[in-house]
């Protein structure tokens, strides 16, 4: 329907009488399938009836042949010259179609109208007959890959669920054509590229050439793609005559990549024949497919490629597309060699590498990287695409021409997955896009033991690629011209269109899942065949022999030549004595460690800045601007309560963070948020993007305007997504280390959707690959009464998770604090003021290495409804003032001057909140700064965050008078200060913050008067969250 209205609508005059006669009686009808079609319900009049031709399924057809008449009326058969000059004179169909004059008859389109009816028959097998040719040209471009001949072993039976392919010199007749019809010419649609130079071609050669395109090695999928000039792109990529064609030099190239491919597994196999090592047989085209897509991506101007690939081929993909060292890699079986980095390390076919090479095809430099993954399949497909997101945005590459990913995929892991239809889903998002990846799926038909009538619902492994509209290139791997042919259109395709694109190589596995398995025990018929299967390199090179490419004794010595130089490496690989794992890095930070890797020093500068900085940003987080941009009034009164804040000398959450993110900004440090309604918060606190009220779209970032030379911000709503997006932020932050990359879960209980991310990447990479990562993760959570799935972020997972030993007393030396971090796997924070969360997120840059950041603070914290906020804990947190003077709350102040800096107490009482009935904090989000106030001081040199905040109280000053000493971390510190002033037991109970739970395992004795405690025989408690509090009994000597 939708092509006939858009032929009716072009045709003009024709349109209306055509709509006026057909529409009326006609009207959709559902199928079965669910699927709606125009099909006409009654007989139409008879001058409608004449003209079979006016409908929609050819409506294609019909359009071709108005815009050929429009360029020149010669270009048409002269019976649609008269049909369509009599339509544009607005006669109605049944007028306006004519007969076609006889063939003796004038040739000036000028015969009269009833000259031309005895030869109506004629005119309609001509039209049905074209219009057959069109179907079945068009049937080839749907369904040509269903009979393609793609599997290797000849035995795949794909269940396709719809009706049969029904093309070939046999199916004629199911297009209305006769045998008859095969040496007839017939007029090639604009929709095909098979002829070439010629406009027309005999039917024979018609289905012939479209047997060649389509159903030879290589199955296309692509008509799916709503674009036409796509569409076009790849019929003529696929369609034009002899295309597919190499020149000698080519051929030999290919050979050697076969040869290289074959013969390195081959060698490792004879050296280590009860080695895993998850080889390529059966797919050793993969490492010419790989190779001929970086040839033509460096020669289209990419300078670095950005690879993530399951375990599958791996170590050939590392010897032979990236060029590591093959000595190198020979030390990884060695069991004997002892790592001399700190950390677990990681089997071998898991590991990374970074190179940068000479590219011989383009002869330009290129960088490749692989990156290091689990065993988690498909888990590193998100880190691929946020690390390649990285290096486009730090290089300015905008629309990703010199800095691209590839994606390396098994077929039941593409299928069975979700990662995958999450990290696709990215492709197009403008925060997440990287302009287009190529996947290479290797597609041995097995899971395992596991086939693929078991493994997928779906005929192909790729159709999940069909939801983006990424064209699917079907290839034999057991034809490497095929393969590199197919390898270097997807190449040119990425390069033209920046969309993604997948190669589909389907091959078989030689062996077992590995080296080890049997897998007769479940396949039995398969291996069979694969036993009786000649090898991919001996078949390729018969074919060159048999075509004079090369000679039988080239092969030979170019075996030999290879084979000497693993001999050579194996060699030397016995020279060394320890294994290196840090030479392993996918992602090398040049200059900001030492050349042996060990950061530059072990101590951090101070997070805090002056009072001018703070009030300017916080002037900035209160301002629009744009001119003639409309906020929301509910957003206006949040900007003037922030200008009311700044003018007060005090800050909530949402403006501690603006702080730290725009100090960060200034001093050239990029920061990237991002997660699911970030932009706004989840709680309706930050609102870093403003949406003009009367221009749709129109969108003002205040924070982007602090500085004329600051780093650029980018805050971005997620897709509703976390192992996707915490995967491609963690890729991000991999990239460099001079950016703060923070995402942040709608709640913190919905992070472990990505949990894997957490366990496999987060938690253990530095341990596994010596990889350094600085990703924030915020977790606002709270027992609020918001039900089970909105309570906890379980940070008892994190902790759970740390590799903090309790048994091992760290040697106090330097800045211990640092060498405390530089020991964890990561940070668990959960801050209660929004001054310490200001200087967390500043101290995750200036720390001299990097470690993540799980905070785990409260989601109330946002919004906080208390009666009182105590007094302030430390001179670290922040405040604008360098006096005492500026203080608020005077009357409730005591001020007392120490060494090189002013130590403020001040306590903030909101004391209508007495006289109100207390909210549940879902129905006042909009108020946070009502709630939550903090002490803010002036940061003068030294100020840091506070990893655990002492009472300072009362109880502080008279600690031999305390009886329960309550250590607790985050927003239930309020509820327990409230709860003892209303019992009057300020001086006996003291309540002790820990701020950092991961990296304060020891802290100053002093600072909390420990020993004071023990003397009086104080009862210690540690309270963690809302509902319980558990007895720790400390025996005397303790601390």
């Amino acid at each position: 329907m939708h092509h006939l209205r858009t032929t009716v609508v072009r045709l003009g005059p024709l349109a209306a009488a055509q709509t006026a006669q057909i529409a009326p009686q006609s009207q959709f009808l559902a199928l079965e399938r669910g699927t709606r079609t125009f099909q006409p319900v009654r007989s139409l009049r008879a001058s409608v009836a004449a003209e079979p031709f006016l409908n929609g399924t050819s409506s294609n057809y019909v359009e071709e042949m108005y815009y050929a008449w429009l360029e020149d009326p010669r270009n048409v058969h002269k019976s649609w010259d008269i049909f369509f000059r009599n339509a544009n004179a607005g006669a109605p169909p049944g007028a306006a179609y004519q007969s076609p004059p006889p063939l003796s008859g004038p040739s000036d389109g000028t015969m009269g109208v009833r000259a031309l009816v005895g030869a109506q028959p004629n005119v309609e097998k001509l039209v049905k007959d074209h219009l057959a040719v069109q179907s079945l040209i068009r049937a080839y471009q749907v369904r040509g890959h269903h009979i393609a001949k793609l599997d290797p072993l000849g035995i795949s039976c794909v269940d396709f669920d719809d009706a049969p392919c029904t093309v070939g010199f046999q199916n004629v007749g199911l297009y209305g054509l006769t045998e008859g019809d095969l040496d007839k010419v017939f007029r090639l649609p604009a929709s095909t590229f098979i002829g070439g130079n010629d406009s027309a071609l005999p039917l024979r050669e018609i289905i012939r050439r479209l047997e060649m395109a389509y159903c030879q090695h290589i199955g296309v999928e692509f008509m799916f793609i709503n674009d036409l000039e796509q569409c076009q792109w790849i019929r003529q990529k696929f369609e034009t005559p002899g295309i597919m064609q190499f020149s000698l030099e080519e051929k030999r190239t290919l050979l050697g990549r076969m040869i290289r491919s074959t013969r390195f597994e081959e060698f490792l196999q004879r050296k280590w024949s009860s080695e895993k090592r998850f080889g390529l047989e059966g797919c050793e085209s993969l490492i010419p497919a790989l190779k001929t897509i970086i040839d033509r991506s460096s020669q289209c101007g990419v300078e670095s490629v950005i690879l993530g690939m399951p375990h599958r081929g791996r170590l050939n993909v590392l010897a032979n597309v990236i060029r590591k060292d093959l000595d190198q890699i020979f030390c990884q079986f060695d069991s004997k060699l002892e790592a001399a980095d700190e950390g677990s390390g990681d089997v071998k076919y898991h590991l990374g590498m970074y190179h940068r090479r000479m590219n011989r095809v383009s002869d330009r430099y290129i960088t490749l990287s692989l990156v290091a993954n689990p065993s988690h399949l498909e888990a590193v497909d998100p880190v691929v695409q946020g690390k390649t997101k990285a290096e486009q945005f730090y290089s300015g590459d905008t629309e990703g021409k010199r800095v691209m990913s590839i994606l390396l995929h098994g077929d039941a892991a593409f299928a069975g997955q979700g990662i995958v239809y999450e990290t696709f889903h990215l492709s197009d998002l403008p925060s997440y896009t990287t302009h287009g990846t190529i996947h290479v799926v290797v597609n041995n038909q097995i899971g395992f033991t596991t086939d693929p009538r078991m493994a997928r619902s779906s005929p192909y492994p790729t159709d999940v690629a069909r939801v983006v509209n990424a064209p699917i290139f079907h290839v034999n791997a057991d034809d490497p011209e095929a393969v590199m042919f197919v390898c270097n259109v997807a190449a040119e395709w990425r390069n033209t269109f920046h969309k993604d694109v997948v190669v589909d190589l389907v091959s078989y596995r030689r062996n077992g899942h590995n080296e080890m398995d049997e897998p007769m025990f479940t396949q039995p018929l398969m291996y069979k065949q694969i036993k009786k299967q000649k090898g991919v390199l001996q078949k390729f090179v018969e074919k060159l022999v048999a075509e004079g490419v090369i000679t039988t004794q080239h092969y030979e010595e170019e075996v030999a030549r290879y084979d000497k130089i693993c001999e050579d490496a194996f060699a030397h690989s016995k020279d060394e004595k320890i294994l290196h794992i840090k030479h392993w890095l996918d992602s090398p930070w040049p200059g900001f460690f030492t050349l042996d890797g060990q950061p530059k020093t072990m101590s951090c500068p101070s997070t805090g800045i002056r009072e001018d900085e703070l009030c300017h940003i916080g002037n900035v987080a209160a301002s629009v601007p744009l001119e003639d941009f409309m906020i929301h009034g509910g957003l206006s009164r949040i900007l003037k309560g922030r200008a009311h804040m700044v003018s007060k000398r005090v800050c909530d959450w949402a403006l501690g963070e603006y702080m730290a993110f725009g100090s960060l900004l200034k001093e050239g440090i990029h920061v990237r948020l991002s997660g699911q309604d970030v932009e706004r918060g989840t709680f309706s606190h930050r609102h870093h993007v403003l949406h003009d009220q009367n221009v749709d779209k129109r969108i003002c970032i205040p924070m982007n305007s602090i500085s004329p030379d600051q780093a650029p911000y980018t805050v971005c709503n997620s897709s509703l997504s976390e192992y996707g997006v915490l995967g491609f932020e963690l890729g991000f932050a991999m990239a460099s280390p001079n950016a703060l990359v923070l995402w942040e879960a709608q709640f913190g209980d919905f992070h472990n959707t990505a949990q894997c991310i957490i366990d496999q990447f987060i938690s253990s990479g530095q341990a596994k690959w010596v990889r350094q990562n600085g990703i924030v993760l915020l977790l606002p959570h709270g027992m609020e009464g918001m039900g089970p799935e909105h309570s906890s972020a379980r940070p008892e997972r994190f902790l759970q998770m740390c590799n903090d030993d309790s048994d091992v007393f760290p040697k106090v030396t330097g800045d211990f604090a640092v060498h405390q971090l530089y020991d964890c796997n990561w940070i668990v924070v959960n801050c209660s003021t929004p001054a310490n969360y200001f200087h967390v997120l500043r101290r995750q840059i200036l720390l001299p290495f990097r470690k993540p950041v799980s905070d785990s603070h409260h989601e109330p914290q946002l919004r906080v409804q208390t009666d009182a906020v105590p007094k302030a804990q430390h001179a670290s947190l922040l405040c604008f003032s360098n006096n005492s003077s500026s203080c608020l709350h005077q009357s409730r102040c005591c001020a007392t001057q120490r060494p090189n800096r002013v130590l403020m107490t001040c306590c903030l009482v909101r004391t209508d909140l007495k006289k109100k009935k207390r909210k549940h904090p879902g129905n006042v989000i909009n108020e946070i700064k009502s709630w939550f106030y903090i002490m803010l001081y002036f940061l003068p040199p030294g100020t840091h965050f506070q990893r655990l905040i002492p009472d300072e109280g009362p109880a502080a000053v008279g600690p031999q008078n305390v009886k329960r000493v309550v250590f607790c971390t985050g927003k239930i510190y309020y509820d327990l200060i409230r709860e003892r002033k209303s019992r009057g037991l300020e001086d006996a109970v003291a309540v002790v913050r820990i701020e950092q739970v991961i990296g304060s395992a020891f802290a100053s004795s002093n600072q909390l008067h420990i020993q004071a405690w023990i003397n009086a025989a104080a009862d210690f408690k540690l309270c963690l969250c809302d509902v319980a509090a558990v007895s720790i009994p400390l025996r005397p000597g303790e601390s």
